[in-house]
């Protein structure tokens, strides 16, 4: 199994989600702060998107 292989388990599995939930989330609110949160709407979008392409849900 490469590492590749290996985080996408790691992303799969609940752990994993909650794990990068939580760095979405994070980013999504530091973008948010340093826009003064005028970009808020497209920031909520892309964060959706890399959830949709990190976890599971």
């Amino acid at each position: 199994m490469g590492l590749l292989d290996k985080a996408k388990d790691a992303a799969d599995n609940g752990k994993g989600e909650e794990i990068s939930d939580s760095g979405i989330d994070k980013a999504k609110n530091s973008a948010s702060e340093k826009t003064g949160e005028k970009f808020d709407d497209q920031i909520d979008k892309g964060a959706e998107a890399a959830d949709k392409h990190v976890g599971n849900e």
